[in-house]
C-alpha cells in the first residue's frame, strides 16, 4: 500500500514501538499523523519533539490527540478509579460495555470520535490492549467482594462493588473495543489496521520466572495473554469480513528494549520513589499471625531513589541488574523497537515478513475440503428422501440461529406449498400469497405447531396479532418487560424473527425471488465456464424452490454475510 498523502493513526505512539513507527513514516510523505498517548502530556511532548526534530514539515503535521480509548469521550481524561468510584459514571461505563451496542454508545465513543473525526486511512495500534484491560485485575475485585460478603456490608456497598465486577470483566471490554473498531473504520473506509500486539509473557511458556504474585505464574499475567489470544482471534475474524480494512498483527515474543539510558530519579506510575528512613531495631516479629496492618509506617527520608536506569518504554524502567536478568540468553532476551517498526512498514507496503500474525492463521487454519463440497449434494439428497419417505418437511429446528434464519426458512416453505414453484410463486400476486399463505397457516394446525414450538411467532396479515407459543425468540426478554408496542417496533420484530403474514412482506418475497430468476437468467447459456455457480442450473430452472439455498442467497446479497476466504 502506497502511504503517501494518506492520513496515518497511531494508537499509543509515545511508547517504544509508537514512537520508532512515526519516524520511520515520515519518508513515506504522509498526508499528516495523528500522535496519540494516554496522558496530554505525553502527546504534546512528543508532538513538540517532532516539530523540532523534524522543522521542514509542514504545520499541522503531526497532531496530538490524548486519552483513553476503550471509554466514551468524555470519561477519556479521568483515572479508572474515578469513574468506578462515581456511581452515575459507574453505570453509565457498565452500560457502555454490556449493553448491546446502540449509536449512542458507539458515537459517544473515544475511539469513534478519534477515528471519524480524523478519517484515519491507515491505522496502526502500538497500544498494549491486552495489558490494559488485563491489569485491572478482576482477581482482586473478587476479594474485595468476598470480604465484603463475609461482613456487614450495606447494601451500597454491595452494589457499587458488584458495579465494579461487571465493569471490570476482561472479555465484554474487548468486545465492545472491537465492535466500536470495526464500525468507526467501516464508517469512514479506513483502508488498512495494524496490530502491535502481544504474547504477554515476553514469549516465555507457563515457566515464566517474572511474575506479579506467589504464584506462577500469576493468573493476572496469565490473563494478559488470554485476553491478547482472544483479541488476535476476533482481528482475525475482522480479517475475514467483506469490505473491511485489512487487518495485521505483528506480536513480538521477546522483551522490547530501549529508549534511553540516564542516571536520574526513578519514577514508579509517574511518580518519584521516596526513600524511607529503615532503623534496623524496627524490625517486626515473626510470630503467631501476620498481619499487614500491625505495622507502624516508616518515615520519609526526604530523599528520592535516584540511580542509573535503562527506560524501556510502557514496560516501564528496569536497572542494570534486572534488564541484564530478563534479556540474557534463554530468558526474555528482547528486540529493538526500530526492527519492529521497520517490520511494520515493509508489510505496510505489500511485503511479506512471514510475522503478520493473522495471515499466519489464515495459512494455518482448516478450510472447506473438495470432500465436504461433494459431499454436501448427498447429505441433502438423501434429507430429501427422507423426507418424502415420512411426508414431512425438515424446515428449521431454531438450533442454529438467528431467528431470522427459522423465520425466513418457514416463509419460503410456505410460498413453496402455495405457489410450488419459483414461477409459480412470482406469478401470484402480493395480496394473494398473504390470503393463500394465511389459509395454509390457519388450516394446518401441524405447521402451524412446529413455528410456534420452535419460538417463532406469526404475525397475522392485520400485523396486530401475533401467534405465538410458549417461548418467543423475538423480542429478546432481557427482564424488562412490558415493552412498548408501535408499528416500527412491530416492523423490527416481524424483520428478526416472526414469520409476517402481511402483504407488504409477500411483495417483498416476489421482489426477492424475481431477483434471483434475473440474476441467473442473464448469465448466458453458452458460458460453460467456471465463472458462475448460481446459474440457472444451480435453481432447477425456477422450476423447484430449495428453501435453503433461497435463505443462503438472502444471507449473502441482504445480510451481506457471505464467507470472504476459502
Amino acid at each position: 500500500m502506497d502511504i503517501s498523502g494518506k492520513t496515518v493513526l497511531v494508537l499509543g505512539a509515545w511508547g517504544l514501538v509508537g514512537n520508532a513507527v512515526t519516524q520511520k513514516l515520515i519518508p513515506e510523505k504522509p498526508k499528516k499523523i495523528i500522535v496519540t498517548s494516554l496522558y496530554k502530556s505525553e502527546a504534546l511532548d512528543m508532538v513538540r519533539k517532532l516539530n523540532k526534530k523534524y522543522p521542514h514539515l509542514p504545520k499541522g503535521f503531526f497532531v496530538p490527540w490524548w486519552g483513553n480509548v476503550l471509554v466514551r469521550e468524555e470519561f477519556k481524561d479521568m483515572d479508572r478509579r474515578e469513574i468506578l468510584l462515581n456511581p452515575k459514571k459507574r453505570r453509565i461505563l457498565m452500560r457502555d460495555t454490556l449493553e448491546e451496542l446502540h449509536d449512542e454508545t458507539l458515537h459517544a465513543s473515544a475511539l469513534y470520535k478519534l477515528i471519524t473525526k480524523n478519517k484515519a486511512d491507515i491505522i496502526i495500534d502500538c497500544i498494549n490492549t491486552a495489558t490494559g484491560i488485563a491489569y485491572q485485575d478482576i482477581y482482586s475485585t473478587y476479594k474485595n467482594i468476598r470480604h465484603k460478603l463475609e461482613g456487614n456490608a450495606s447494601v451500597d456497598e454491595l452494589r457499587e462493588i458488584s458495579e465494579s465486577l461487571l465493569c471490570t470483566m476482561y472479555i465484554p471490554q474487548l468486545i465492545r473495543h472491537i465492535q466500536i473498531l470495526y464500525n468507526a473504520m467501516h464508517d469512514v473506509k479506513t483502508q488498512l489496521y495494524f496490530k502491535i500486539g502481544t504474547s504477554g509473557t515476553g514469549g516465555m511458556g507457563l515457566n515464566i520466572p517474572y511474575t506479579h504474585s506467589e504464584e506462577k505464574p500469576s493468573r493476572v499475567l496469565l490473563s494478559k495473554s488470554a485476553v491478547a489470544g482472544a483479541h488476535t482471534l476476533l482481528l482475525f475474524l475482522m480479517g475475514r469480513t467483506p469490505e473491511s480494512a485489512i487487518i495485521k498483527e505483528l506480536k513480538p515474543t521477546a522483551a522490547i528494549a530501549w529508549k534511553r539510558i540516564e542516571y536520574d530519579t526513578i519514577k514508579k506510575k509517574g511518580k518519584p520513589i521516596e526513600l524511607l528512613d529503615a532503623p534496623y531495631d524496627h524490625a517486626v516479629k515473626l510470630k503467631g499471625k501476620f498481619d499487614f496492618n500491625a505495622f507502624t509506617p516508616l518515615k520519609k527520608s526526604g530523599s528520592q531513589l535516584k540511580s542509573v536506569f535503562i527506560d524501556t518504554g510502557e514496560n516501564g524502567i528496569f536497572s542494570r541488574g534486572e534488564f541484564e536478568a530478563i534479556t540474557a540468553q534463554k530468558q526474555m532476551e528482547f528486540v529493538t523497537p526500530e526492527e519492529i517498526a521497520e517490520n511494520i512498514l515493509y508489510e505496510i507496503r505489500g511485503g511479506n515478513t512471514g510475522h503478520d500474525i493473522i495471515n499466519a492463521l489464515d495459512n494455518a487454519t482448516l478450510n472447506p475440503s473438495y470432500r465436504a463440497g461433494y459431499l454436501q449434494h448427498f447429505a441433502v439428497n438423501k434429507l430429501e428422501e427422507l423426507e418424502n419417505l415420512h411426508g414431512v418437511s425438515s424446515v428449521a429446528f431454531e438450533m442454529l440461529g438467528p431467528p431470522r434464519l427459522s423465520k425466513l426458512l418457514y416463509e419460503i416453505q410456505l410460498l413453496k406449498l402455495v405457489g410450488k414453484t419459483m414461477k409459480g410463486i412470482v406469478k401470484i400476486t402480493p395480496e394473494l400469497l398473504s390470503e393463500k399463505c394465511t389459509e395454509l397457516v390457519k388450516t394446518n394446525a401441524t405447521l402451524r405447531s412446529e413455528m410456534v414450538s420452535i419460538g417463532i411467532g406469526i404475525l397475522l396479515p392485520d400485523g396486530k396479532n401475533l401467534l405465538r407459543g410458549n417461548e418467543l425468540k423475538i423480542p429478546v426478554n432481557t427482564g424488562e418487560s412490558p415493552l412498548q408496542v408501535n408499528p416500527k417496533i412491530i416492523d423490527i420484530w416481524s424483520s428478526e424473527g416472526w414469520v409476517d403474514l402481511r402483504v407488504k412482506n409477500m411483495k417483498q418475497w416476489r421482489q426477492r425471488l424475481q431477483h434471483i430468476m434475473k440474476e441467473a437468467s442473464l448469465i448466458d447459456a453458452e458460458d460453460t465456464s467456471s465463472l458462475h455457480v448460481r446459474n440457472k442450473s444451480y435453481w432447477n430452472n425456477f422450476e423447484k424452490v430449495d428453501i435453503g439455498r433461497v435463505v443462503s442467497w438472502l444471507f449473502i446479497h441482504e445480510e451481506k454475510g457471505n464467507r470472504m476466504k476459502d
